[in-house]
Protein backbone atom coordinates (compact mmCIF):
# COMPACT_ATOMS: atom_id res chain seq x y z
CA UNK A 1 0.00 0.00 0.00
CA UNK A 2 2.45 2.11 0.98
CA UNK A 3 4.48 1.57 -2.50
CA UNK A 4 1.42 2.24 -3.96
CA UNK A 5 0.51 5.73 -2.54
CA UNK A 6 4.39 6.61 -3.07
CA UNK A 7 4.33 6.08 -6.65
CA UNK A 8 1.16 7.69 -7.28
CA UNK A 9 3.09 10.67 -5.66
CA UNK A 10 5.88 10.52 -7.81
CA UNK A 11 3.73 10.86 -10.81
CA UNK A 12 1.49 13.42 -9.51
CA UNK A 13 4.91 15.79 -8.78
CA UNK A 14 6.17 14.55 -11.94
CA UNK A 15 3.05 16.32 -13.69
CA UNK A 16 3.64 19.05 -11.33
CA UNK A 17 7.31 19.48 -12.98
CA UNK A 18 5.72 19.58 -16.54
CA UNK A 19 3.30 21.81 -16.51
CA UNK A 20 5.71 24.20 -14.70
CA UNK A 21 8.08 24.23 -17.59
CA UNK A 22 5.26 24.96 -20.77
CA UNK A 23 4.85 28.80 -22.64
CA UNK A 24 9.05 29.12 -22.69
CA UNK A 25 9.12 31.36 -25.96
CA UNK A 26 12.21 34.36 -25.90
CA UNK A 27 11.12 37.92 -26.51
CA UNK A 28 12.50 39.78 -29.28
CA UNK A 29 11.46 43.52 -29.00
CA UNK A 30 12.12 45.60 -31.65
CA UNK A 31 13.36 49.06 -31.65
CA UNK A 32 11.83 52.96 -32.47
CA UNK A 33 12.53 53.95 -36.22
CA UNK A 34 12.55 57.56 -35.07
CA UNK A 35 13.84 58.16 -31.62
CA UNK A 36 16.47 56.88 -29.38
CA UNK A 37 13.83 55.19 -26.78
CA UNK A 38 13.95 51.45 -27.51
CA UNK A 39 10.32 49.52 -28.00
CA UNK A 40 8.29 46.42 -28.59
CA UNK A 41 5.58 46.17 -31.10
CA UNK A 42 2.47 45.62 -30.02
CA UNK A 43 2.02 42.41 -32.54
CA UNK A 44 5.33 40.78 -30.20
CA UNK A 45 5.47 43.12 -26.96
CA UNK A 46 7.59 42.30 -23.99
CA UNK A 47 11.29 41.44 -22.84
CA UNK A 48 12.81 39.61 -20.01
CA UNK A 49 15.02 41.19 -17.82
CA UNK A 50 16.71 37.73 -18.03
CA UNK A 51 16.66 36.51 -21.97
CA UNK A 52 17.43 32.79 -20.93
CA UNK A 53 14.34 32.81 -18.27
CA UNK A 54 10.73 31.69 -19.79
CA UNK A 55 8.07 34.36 -19.54
CA UNK A 56 5.56 32.42 -17.27
CA UNK A 57 2.18 31.71 -18.63
CA UNK A 58 -0.37 34.74 -18.10
CA UNK A 59 -3.15 33.92 -16.11
CA UNK A 60 -6.43 33.29 -16.97
CA UNK A 61 -7.94 36.34 -15.17
CA UNK A 62 -10.03 36.78 -12.01
CA UNK A 63 -8.34 39.52 -10.28
CA UNK A 64 -8.75 42.79 -9.47
CA UNK A 65 -7.40 45.74 -11.25
CA UNK A 66 -7.58 49.35 -10.76
CA UNK A 67 -7.42 51.55 -13.57
CA UNK A 68 -6.58 55.35 -13.10
CA UNK A 69 -7.50 57.90 -15.69
CA UNK A 70 -6.15 61.59 -15.52
CA UNK A 71 -9.31 63.19 -16.21
CA UNK A 72 -13.00 61.41 -17.58
CA UNK A 73 -14.07 64.27 -19.35
CA UNK A 74 -11.68 63.71 -22.23
CA UNK A 75 -12.92 62.11 -25.52
CA UNK A 76 -10.18 60.55 -26.66
CA UNK A 77 -9.80 58.91 -22.43
CA UNK A 78 -13.48 58.12 -22.42
CA UNK A 79 -13.50 55.51 -25.61
CA UNK A 80 -9.85 54.31 -23.77
CA UNK A 81 -11.33 53.58 -20.35
CA UNK A 82 -14.42 52.30 -22.38
CA UNK A 83 -12.77 49.55 -23.74
CA UNK A 84 -10.59 48.86 -20.76
CA UNK A 85 -13.03 48.01 -18.89
CA UNK A 86 -14.81 45.82 -21.61
CA UNK A 87 -11.77 43.91 -22.14
CA UNK A 88 -10.98 43.23 -18.62
CA UNK A 89 -14.79 42.59 -17.22
CA UNK A 90 -15.01 40.00 -20.35
CA UNK A 91 -11.55 38.70 -19.03
CA UNK A 92 -13.29 38.01 -15.35
CA UNK A 93 -11.67 40.72 -13.59
CA UNK A 94 -13.18 42.70 -11.11
CA UNK A 95 -12.34 46.41 -12.01
CA UNK A 96 -12.43 50.06 -10.52
CA UNK A 97 -11.96 53.16 -12.94
CA UNK A 98 -10.91 56.54 -11.33
CA UNK A 99 -11.11 60.39 -12.11
CA UNK A 100 -8.13 61.98 -11.28
CA UNK A 101 -9.56 64.89 -12.28
CA UNK A 102 -6.83 66.75 -14.16
CA UNK A 103 -5.03 66.71 -10.49
CA UNK A 104 -1.97 64.76 -9.43
CA UNK A 105 -2.14 64.90 -6.17
CA UNK A 106 -5.71 63.61 -6.18
CA UNK A 107 -4.29 60.97 -8.53
CA UNK A 108 -1.00 59.71 -6.05
CA UNK A 109 -3.92 59.13 -3.57
CA UNK A 110 -6.11 56.92 -5.77
CA UNK A 111 -2.70 54.85 -6.35
CA UNK A 112 -2.17 54.50 -2.91
CA UNK A 113 -5.70 53.63 -2.06
CA UNK A 114 -5.78 50.96 -4.71
CA UNK A 115 -2.53 49.35 -3.33
CA UNK A 116 -4.29 49.77 0.23
CA UNK A 117 -7.24 47.47 -0.82
CA UNK A 118 -4.76 44.80 -2.21
CA UNK A 119 -5.12 45.22 -5.94
CA UNK A 120 -3.49 42.80 -8.31
CA UNK A 121 -2.68 44.85 -10.81
CA UNK A 122 -2.73 48.75 -11.55
CA UNK A 123 -2.99 51.01 -14.93
CA UNK A 124 -2.34 54.17 -14.55
CA UNK A 125 -2.61 57.56 -17.39
CA UNK A 126 -0.70 59.56 -14.87
CA UNK A 127 -2.10 63.15 -14.52
CA UNK A 128 1.22 64.77 -15.16
CA UNK A 129 4.37 63.08 -17.18
CA UNK A 130 6.58 64.39 -14.82
CA UNK A 131 4.99 62.56 -12.05
CA UNK A 132 6.32 59.26 -13.39
CA UNK A 133 9.01 59.08 -10.77
CA UNK A 134 6.71 59.38 -7.99
CA UNK A 135 4.18 56.96 -8.93
CA UNK A 136 6.95 54.32 -10.45
CA UNK A 137 8.80 54.73 -7.26
CA UNK A 138 5.21 54.02 -5.09
CA UNK A 139 4.20 50.80 -7.19
CA UNK A 140 7.47 49.51 -6.68
CA UNK A 141 7.75 49.62 -2.93
CA UNK A 142 4.24 48.38 -3.39
CA UNK A 143 5.77 45.11 -5.32
CA UNK A 144 2.63 45.93 -7.65
CA UNK A 145 2.54 44.95 -11.36
CA UNK A 146 1.99 48.19 -13.08
CA UNK A 147 1.32 49.58 -16.93
CA UNK A 148 1.63 53.05 -17.54
CA UNK A 149 -0.99 54.24 -20.83
CA UNK A 150 -1.10 57.64 -22.65
CA UNK A 151 1.81 59.48 -21.33
CA UNK A 152 5.19 57.85 -21.39
CA UNK A 153 8.19 58.22 -19.75
CA UNK A 154 11.58 57.94 -19.88
CA UNK A 155 13.21 54.96 -20.36
CA UNK A 156 15.45 55.64 -17.48
CA UNK A 157 12.43 56.25 -15.19
CA UNK A 158 10.83 52.96 -16.23
CA UNK A 159 14.21 51.24 -15.52
CA UNK A 160 13.81 51.42 -11.99
CA UNK A 161 11.42 49.00 -11.93
CA UNK A 162 11.24 45.67 -13.82
CA UNK A 163 7.38 45.13 -13.40
CA UNK A 164 6.52 48.22 -15.15
CA UNK A 165 5.77 49.05 -18.86
CA UNK A 166 4.61 51.53 -21.16
CA UNK A 167 1.79 51.07 -23.66
CA UNK A 168 0.63 53.82 -26.38
CA UNK A 169 1.55 55.24 -29.42
CA UNK A 170 4.98 57.00 -30.53
CA UNK A 171 3.73 60.36 -30.58
CA UNK A 172 6.42 61.25 -33.33
CA UNK A 173 4.41 59.25 -35.66
CA UNK A 174 0.93 61.13 -35.52
CA UNK A 175 3.02 64.60 -36.31
CA UNK A 176 4.31 63.17 -38.94
CA UNK A 177 1.44 61.84 -40.55
CA UNK A 178 -0.16 65.34 -39.79
CA UNK A 179 2.53 66.54 -41.83
CA UNK A 180 2.11 64.27 -44.60
CA UNK A 181 -1.61 65.08 -45.20
CA UNK A 182 -0.96 68.66 -45.53
CA UNK A 183 1.64 67.71 -47.98
CA UNK A 184 -0.54 65.54 -49.69
CA UNK A 185 -3.05 68.17 -50.21
CA UNK A 186 -3.52 69.82 -53.62
CA UNK A 187 -1.66 72.86 -52.82
CA UNK A 188 0.75 70.84 -50.27
CA UNK A 189 -0.07 73.25 -47.51
CA UNK A 190 1.05 76.93 -50.01
CA UNK A 191 -2.41 77.91 -50.36
CA UNK A 192 -1.38 80.96 -51.73
CA UNK A 193 1.75 79.82 -53.54
CA UNK A 194 3.85 82.39 -52.05
CA UNK A 195 6.88 79.67 -51.08
CA UNK A 196 5.54 80.06 -47.80
CA UNK A 197 3.35 77.53 -45.50
CA UNK A 198 1.86 79.76 -42.72
CA UNK A 199 0.47 77.69 -39.45
CA UNK A 200 -0.89 77.84 -36.17
CA UNK A 201 -0.31 75.73 -33.74
CA UNK A 202 -3.04 74.71 -31.09
CA UNK A 203 -1.12 72.91 -28.64
CA UNK A 204 -2.30 70.06 -25.80
CA UNK A 205 -0.44 70.23 -22.95
CA UNK A 206 3.49 71.45 -23.40
CA UNK A 207 4.42 69.79 -20.41
CA UNK A 208 3.37 65.86 -22.17
CA UNK A 209 5.62 64.26 -24.33
CA UNK A 210 2.70 63.80 -26.86
CA UNK A 211 1.67 67.57 -27.11
CA UNK A 212 5.80 68.11 -27.71
CA UNK A 213 6.21 65.60 -30.43
CA UNK A 214 3.12 66.46 -32.52
CA UNK A 215 4.19 70.09 -32.51
CA UNK A 216 7.41 68.95 -33.51
CA UNK A 217 6.95 66.50 -36.08
CA UNK A 218 4.05 67.77 -37.83
CA UNK A 219 6.07 70.76 -38.84
CA UNK A 220 9.11 68.97 -39.76
CA UNK A 221 7.52 66.46 -41.96
CA UNK A 222 7.03 69.81 -44.24
CA UNK A 223 10.67 71.40 -43.50
CA UNK A 224 11.70 67.93 -44.52
CA UNK A 225 10.06 68.02 -47.74
CA UNK A 226 12.01 71.05 -48.49
CA UNK A 227 8.93 73.36 -47.86
CA UNK A 228 9.35 76.77 -46.00
CA UNK A 229 7.33 77.41 -43.13
CA UNK A 230 5.99 80.30 -40.73
CA UNK A 231 4.63 79.64 -37.31
CA UNK A 232 2.30 82.78 -36.73
CA UNK A 233 1.41 81.75 -33.26
CA UNK A 234 1.34 78.31 -30.73
CA UNK A 235 -0.87 78.44 -28.01
CA UNK A 236 -1.56 75.67 -25.38
CA UNK A 237 -5.32 74.61 -25.83
CA UNK A 238 -5.06 71.66 -22.56
CA UNK A 239 -6.41 69.06 -25.34
CA UNK A 240 -10.08 70.89 -24.64
CA UNK A 241 -12.70 71.44 -27.46
CA UNK A 242 -13.79 75.27 -25.96
CA UNK A 243 -10.38 76.27 -26.12
CA UNK A 244 -9.92 75.19 -29.37
CA UNK A 245 -12.44 77.40 -31.00
CA UNK A 246 -11.04 79.98 -28.44
CA UNK A 247 -7.87 79.66 -29.84
CA UNK A 248 -8.33 79.75 -33.69
CA UNK A 249 -10.74 82.41 -32.87
CA UNK A 250 -8.50 84.74 -31.65
CA UNK A 251 -5.73 84.02 -34.12
CA UNK A 252 -8.05 84.44 -37.64
CA UNK A 253 -9.08 87.08 -35.82
CA UNK A 254 -5.75 88.38 -35.64
CA UNK A 255 -3.84 86.81 -38.78
CA UNK A 256 -6.73 86.97 -41.20
CA UNK A 257 -6.16 84.56 -44.36
CA UNK A 258 -2.46 84.83 -43.73
CA UNK A 259 -3.22 81.09 -41.57
CA UNK A 260 -3.29 78.19 -44.20
CA UNK A 261 -2.95 75.71 -42.30
CA UNK A 262 -4.12 75.27 -38.29
CA UNK A 263 -2.52 72.25 -36.82
CA UNK A 264 -4.11 70.63 -33.67
CA UNK A 265 -2.59 68.19 -31.08
CA UNK A 266 -5.99 66.39 -31.29
CA UNK A 267 -9.63 66.27 -32.47
CA UNK A 268 -11.28 67.71 -29.74
CA UNK A 269 -9.28 71.16 -30.31
CA UNK A 270 -10.23 70.66 -34.12
CA UNK A 271 -13.47 70.65 -33.78
CA UNK A 272 -13.49 73.70 -32.13
CA UNK A 273 -11.36 75.17 -34.02
CA UNK A 274 -13.32 74.20 -36.98
CA UNK A 275 -16.14 76.12 -35.42
CA UNK A 276 -14.23 78.98 -35.31
CA UNK A 277 -13.18 78.60 -39.04
CA UNK A 278 -16.86 78.64 -40.24
CA UNK A 279 -17.73 81.45 -37.80
CA UNK A 280 -14.79 83.40 -40.19
CA UNK A 281 -16.45 82.08 -43.05
CA UNK A 282 -13.42 80.35 -44.56
CA UNK A 283 -13.90 76.90 -45.79
CA UNK A 284 -11.65 74.22 -45.05
CA UNK A 285 -9.81 72.36 -48.01
CA UNK A 286 -10.05 75.40 -50.05
CA UNK A 287 -8.67 78.61 -48.18
CA UNK A 288 -7.71 76.40 -45.04
CA UNK A 289 -6.54 73.24 -44.03
CA UNK A 290 -7.21 71.68 -40.52
CA UNK A 291 -5.59 68.76 -39.13
CA UNK A 292 -5.79 66.90 -35.61
CA UNK A 293 -5.32 63.52 -33.94
CA UNK A 294 -7.67 60.82 -32.55
CA UNK A 295 -9.96 60.14 -35.06
CA UNK A 296 -12.92 60.57 -32.81
CA UNK A 297 -16.32 59.86 -34.60
CA UNK A 298 -16.90 63.32 -34.48
CA UNK A 299 -14.36 64.36 -36.82
CA UNK A 300 -14.60 60.94 -38.61
CA UNK A 301 -17.90 62.68 -39.48
CA UNK A 302 -16.49 66.45 -40.41
CA UNK A 303 -13.87 64.71 -42.78
CA UNK A 304 -16.15 62.51 -44.38
CA UNK A 305 -18.37 66.43 -44.74
CA UNK A 306 -14.68 67.92 -46.17
CA UNK A 307 -14.61 69.96 -42.94
CA UNK A 308 -11.53 68.37 -41.73
CA UNK A 309 -8.29 67.74 -44.07
CA UNK A 310 -7.98 64.78 -42.25
CA UNK A 311 -7.39 62.89 -38.63
CA UNK A 312 -4.88 60.24 -37.49
CA UNK A 313 -6.35 57.51 -35.74
CA UNK A 314 -4.93 56.66 -32.70
CA UNK A 315 -5.97 53.34 -31.40
CA UNK A 316 -8.16 53.62 -28.55
CA UNK A 317 -9.10 49.91 -28.24
CA UNK A 318 -5.62 48.56 -29.98
CA UNK A 319 -3.87 50.66 -26.78
CA UNK A 320 -6.52 49.37 -24.49
CA UNK A 321 -6.28 45.75 -25.77
CA UNK A 322 -2.01 45.58 -25.97
CA UNK A 323 -2.47 47.47 -22.15
CA UNK A 324 -4.41 44.01 -21.02
CA UNK A 325 -2.00 41.70 -22.69
CA UNK A 326 1.19 43.08 -21.08
CA UNK A 327 -0.76 43.37 -17.66
CA UNK A 328 -1.27 39.47 -18.20
CA UNK A 329 2.31 38.65 -18.74
CA UNK A 330 3.42 40.99 -15.89
CA UNK A 331 0.70 38.96 -13.53
CA UNK A 332 2.16 35.75 -15.53
CA UNK A 333 5.67 36.67 -13.65
CA UNK A 334 6.88 38.88 -16.71
CA UNK A 335 9.33 41.11 -15.93
CA UNK A 336 11.16 43.62 -18.67
CA UNK A 337 14.65 44.94 -18.98
CA UNK A 338 15.72 48.73 -19.13
CA UNK A 339 15.24 49.72 -22.74
CA UNK A 340 12.37 47.61 -23.74
CA UNK A 341 9.58 48.79 -21.42
CA UNK A 342 7.44 50.42 -24.57
CA UNK A 343 5.09 48.89 -26.41
CA UNK A 344 3.93 50.95 -29.35
CA UNK A 345 0.13 50.89 -31.09
CA UNK A 346 0.57 52.47 -34.98
CA UNK A 347 -1.00 55.46 -35.83
CA UNK A 348 -3.10 55.63 -39.31
CA UNK A 349 -3.69 58.72 -41.24
CA UNK A 350 -7.32 59.18 -42.36
CA UNK A 351 -8.37 61.08 -45.24
CA UNK A 352 -11.59 61.67 -47.12
CA UNK A 353 -10.39 58.71 -49.51
CA UNK A 354 -10.51 55.90 -46.61
CA UNK A 355 -12.46 57.93 -43.55
CA UNK A 356 -15.24 55.11 -44.24
CA UNK A 357 -13.15 52.41 -43.21
CA UNK A 358 -13.03 53.51 -39.46
CA UNK A 359 -16.49 54.91 -39.28
CA UNK A 360 -18.84 52.77 -36.93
Amino acid sequence: MKKTLALALAVVMSLGLLAGCGNSGEKNPGSSGSGSTPNTSASNPGGSSNPANSIPEAPAGGGTVGVCIYKFDDAFMTTYRNSLEEILEGKGYKVTVVDGNNDQAKQNEQINNFITQGVDALIINPVMTSAADQIITTVKDANIPTVLINREPTAEQMAAYDKLVYVGCDARQSGTMQGELILDTATGGDINGDGVIKYIMIQGDPENIDAQYRTEFSVKALEDAGKKVEQLNLTRGDWDRNRGQEIAANDLAQFGDQIEVIFCNNDDMAIGALQAIQQAGRKVNEDIYLVGVDALDAALNEVQAGNMTGTVLNDAVGQATAAVAEMEKLLGGATYSSGNQSVYVDYVKVTPENVSEFMK
